[in-house]
Order: C-alpha cells, then structure tokens, then sequence
C-alpha cells in the first residue's frame, strides 16, 4: 500500500489541537484515573466475551541487561542467593535474585502514570508539576491502575496493511491509515478500547539490531499528531504500541515527542510502550480476529512514575 506524506503541524496548531482534546474537568477536578474511566465493569465483560480458545500471549519484551544504543540504563539483575548456602542444617535450599531498573525506557515494556508527562507546566487536569518531587507524586502515580488495565483489545497492524515487515524511522502513521487498517481487518476501535499499534519496532530491531531511535539516530516510526484527535473521538481508554507512539523527527515543528503530552497529559490516556507485538500479531493472523482480552497489571509501586508490565492478550 503507497502511504501519503502528511505535512507537519505548528506549535499553534499543537496548542489549539491539545485544547480540543483535553479531559480535564471531564470525571471532576480530582479525577486521578483519566481514560481509564472509559473502561466500565460492562466493558470487562464484554471483553471477557471474546475468551474463545483461551490462548494466553504475552506482549511484552524480554527484561533487557545489556547495554546498547537504544538501551542506555539497562536492567541489572543478579544472583543474590544461591542453593550452595546451606538452610540451618536441613537439605533445603534457596535461590533468590535482585532486579533493579528504570520504570521507564525503549527497551523495557512499561506502563506510564499520569504524572510522567507534562506541558507548560502542568499535569493531566491542570496539576501543577511542583507536586512531583524527588520522592515521587501521591495521587497520580501508577497504583491508580493496581486493579490493573484489563478489556477489548483491538490490535491495528500497520505493516500488515502496507504489504511490509516493519516500518522504516521516521514514517508517521495518520487517522486515515489507522481507519484503512480497521477496515482491511474487520474491526473497530471504539470507546473503552485499548488500542494496540504496531509498526513493526520489534522485529526491525530483532532483524536488523539495535539503533539509536531519538533526535541524534535514526529515529523511529509512530503516529501522526493527526491520530490524536482520532482517538480522543473514540474514547479509546488505552494505548499500547510496540515503540512509544511518538514519531521521529517529529510532527510538530518546534516539539519534540509531541504524542506523550497530548495523550497523557492532555487526555489522561493509560499510555504504555515499547511492547513486543509480533507473537500477538502473529496469533491474530493465524486465528483471523484482531480482538482479544487483555490483562495488564502494573507493579504497585506508591509515588512513582510508571512501572514494568506484562501484558497479557487472551483470545
């Protein structure tokens, strides 16, 4: 499929388009749970409905330890125990490991909370960011989504609709080729969904290496500012792309990752990235249905600004 160059937007027309789709005020001036509201006990059933064979898939990426371009801050984990130290006198033994990383990053699939991103100044319903300190923010952070992030999957797969493996860096994806995709597989995004996008980041990655994906490398592909008021007119309560959305250069003259902030801090959206989505991909083409359940469960981490997950399709 030929794909259209879409033009850039301006700072202005950034502002009026984050304006337009703010949700501030929208479920009260204390509303800590953003799009997240979106998603009722009748969407979870509903969701649950779409359990047919039970297949379990997971989307996230494996833990990364190694350094690399993309990977700046990798994981550190280590023995921290192991079963050549004996118990008191008995035969038991235990093996234990430590686990240290970012909550953050392209290289670790994770879940951002609503105080990660700001602009202006001000958070999602118009905190101010001075209630972020060192130690973290009380109120936005990720235990708002500790009963997890759990409904209808639907899954837009761009280089399937473009006939290509993978997007190359720097293509941005539009409303219109997100809307030819829900029509090419027989499905649609609507409100209460957890859209999932993917552009093919893992598996160029995983064929080609690793690459430095922001503004000093080769960039990466995402979406096009235009996407956003898509997905503010659908009421999409959440976002799940196998890099982070954001399009590099980006879209905005003047801003740089312009998606974060209008989904994020503009929208409240449950905004999560860098997933694996090629395995789920995989098992949508295989069984013909691009709709699935998806269990999320962020760690229950008080104050912080996201957390790693691994979140679970279910078909």
């Amino acid at each position: 499929m030929a794909t259209t160059k879409s033009k850039n937007i301006t700072v202005a027309e950034f502002e009026a388009m984050f304006e337009a789709v703010k949700n501030w005020g929208r479920w009260g001036k204390d509303d800590d749970r953003g799009t997240l509201n979106y998603i009722t006990p009748e969407h979870v059933r509903k969701a649950a409905g779409l359990v047919r064979s039970g297949r379990t898939v997971s989307m996230a990426i494996p833990i990364n330890t190694v350094a690399g371009p993309d990977n700046p801050h990798p994981a550190i984990h280590y023995m921290s125990r192991n079963h050549d130290i004996p118990v008191g006198e008995s035969k038991v033994g235990f093996a234990m490991d430590f686990l240290g990383m970012e909550c953050h990053g392209d290289c670790h699939t994770h879940i951002d909370a609503l105080n990660h991103i700001s602009y202006g100044g001000l958070l999602y319903n118009g905190r101010p960011i001075a209630e972020v300190t060192s130690l973290g923010m009380h109120g936005y952070d990720i235990t708002t989504y500790a009963d997890g992030v759990v409904g209808r999957g639907v899954l837009l797969d761009v280089p399937r609709l473009r006939g290509v493996p993978y997007l190359e860096p720097g293509e941005a994806v539009t409303r219109a080729e997100l809307e030819a995709a829900e029509k090419s597989q027989g499905v649609h995004v609507g409100e209460g969904d957890i859209f999932v996008f993917r552009t093919g980041h893992h598996r160029r990655r995983m064929e080609k290496g690793a690459w430095d994906n922001g503004y000093e490398g080769e960039g990466k592909a995402g979406l096009h500012v235009d996407a956003i008021p898509w997905m503010h007119e659908r009421k999409v309560a959440a976002f799940f792309p196998d890099g982070d959305g954001e399009t590099v250069p980006s879209t905005v003259d003047g801003i740089l990752y312009p998606i974060h902030p209008l989904q994020v801090a503009a929208m409240g959206m449950v905004v999560s990235d860098s997933l694996n989505l090629e395995d789920v991909a995989a098992a949508c083409e295989e069984q013909k249905r691009w709709e699935f359940m998806v269990v999320a469960e962020p760690l229950r981490l008080p104050d912080s600004t996201g957390s790693p997950f691994n979140p679970i399709a279910i078909f």
